[in-house]
């Protein structure tokens, strides 16, 4: 399983990169790979506030529909567009390609409550 050093991790298999002052997300490989072939990406407008632990947007794949829920709260102030015509970006290349929203902190000490790569892998063998 693919979990880049650089990341931090939710519980709820979302991945943040920190750029600057502000941060990407996206799902997790682990998730990816639980969910089977994504087929849609539902995701929030720029502009929108998300709330930390609160869905911010849901991914349909050919088993089932999932939310995702915001590891941080902030303003969405870019949408990967790209995932709307190919869904198939979040199991091919969850950390690249994939990335769903990038983020303008509300709060940066929410990220302090995020998992190092080591402490989510932890996380999901005990799942």
């Amino acid at each position: 399983m693919n979990l880049p050093k650089d990341l931090l991790y939710s519980e709820e298999h979302e991945w943040v990169k920190k750029e600057d002052n502000k941060v990407r997300i996206g799902i997790t490989d682990f998730a990816q790979d639980e969910l089977g072939d994504i087929v849609f990406v539902e995701l929030p407008e720029v502009g929108e506030e998300i709330e930390l632990d609160e869905p911010f947007g849901s991914v349909e794949s050919v088993k089932t529909v999932s939310e995702l829920y915001a590891p941080i709260s902030g303003k969405v102030v870019e949408v990967n567009e790209e995932l709307e015509d190919s869904p198939e970006f979040v199991n091919e290349s969850p950390y690249e390609k994939a990335w769903m929203i990038v983020v303008e902190p509300s709060n940066n000490d929410e990220m302090d409550d995020l998992l190092s790569s080591d402490k989510y892998e932890e996380f999901i063998k005990e799942d």
